[in-house]
């Protein structure tokens, strides 16, 4: 019958520290947040522009001291990027195309 009593050593347990990251590995969410702005003004797509929004705050939230260091761009600029991409997205809704004065009928379906 095997016995209940717990064979593992608590002085031989070795805890578990993570490896230090290197300097040079591409961020994915700096380079996400960073272009999906500018698709969102290219598209004019606004949930592309709600989800770069959100990406770019994300990393600017996430950002470590060595990445402000070793960063060319602040992470606030991709947050400013991504809602000057929202303010492009929701323009026309404020302010709406000029339709020209030539034709006043309706084109056809």
């Amino acid at each position: 019958m095997a016995s209940t009593k717990d064979m593992r050593r608590a002085e031989l347990a070795i805890p578990y520290v993570d490896p230090p990251k290197k300097g040079d590995e591409a961020d994915m969410s700096s380079t996400m947040s960073s272009t999906m702005p500018m698709a969102a003004m290219f598209t004019r797509n606004r949930m592309i522009g709600w989800v770069s929004f959100v990406f770019s705050l994300q990393s600017w939230l996430a950002e470590s001291p060595e990445q402000k260091k070793t960063a060319s761009t602040p992470a606030y600029m991709s947050v400013f990027m991504s809602l000057m991409a929202l303010v492009v997205t929701y323009f026309p809704i404020f302010m709406p195309p000029q339709v020209k004065g030539g034709t006043t009928s309706v084109p056809a379906a």
